[in-house]
């Protein structure tokens, strides 16, 4: 005998609350998903932060000056052995590009009008303080170094 009574199922108003639903979560996950030119500005800024610390440690433990040079593209480390400079062959210290390409960069206490400028880290573990600033459109973030190994992001 066939049951007459109400169907089973979903309505069309609970389907579309649902599909709403979905929508807004999807959405939120997509603009987390995209970073905004904020956060690639600082993305490359907290590398930049790492890799000098990084750098500053090679010198150290080679004996050998590093230096670090950055210009409105990218940046580079390079090695100075027997009065010659040459790029760093290591996975970690290789060159990089900026995600927000062309930048504008300033050093302080040294200001550079240079499009390239190269900080130099020597075999001892003190160093002059810097404050390396990174502007993209109209935003800009600095890496902040203290001079004796501790490098931050503002």
């Amino acid at each position: 005998m066939i049951n007459k009574g109400r169907q089973r199922g979903f309505t069309l108003l609970e389907l579309l609350v649902v599909l709403v639903i979905f929508g807004l979560i999807l959405g939120a996950v997509s603009i987390n998903a995209m970073p905004g030119a904020q956060q690639r500005l600082e993305s490359d800024a907290k590398r930049i932060s790492l890799l000098l610390q990084l750098a500053r440690d090679e010198a150290i433990v080679r004996n050998l000056p590093v230096a670090f040079e950055v210009d409105q593209t990218g940046y580079r480390f390079y090695v100075r052995e027997d009065r010659i400079w040459s790029p760093i062959k290591d996975e970690m210290l290789r060159e990089r590009f900026f995600q927000l390409a062309p930048v504008q960069l300033s050093l302080q206490p040294q200001s550079s009008d240079a499009s390239t400028i190269r900080i130099m880290f020597g075999r001892e573990p003190v160093d002059k303080p810097f404050i390396l600033t990174i502007k993209a459109a109209d935003r800009q973030v600095s890496v902040r170094a203290d001079g004796i190994g501790h490098f931050s992001v503002e």
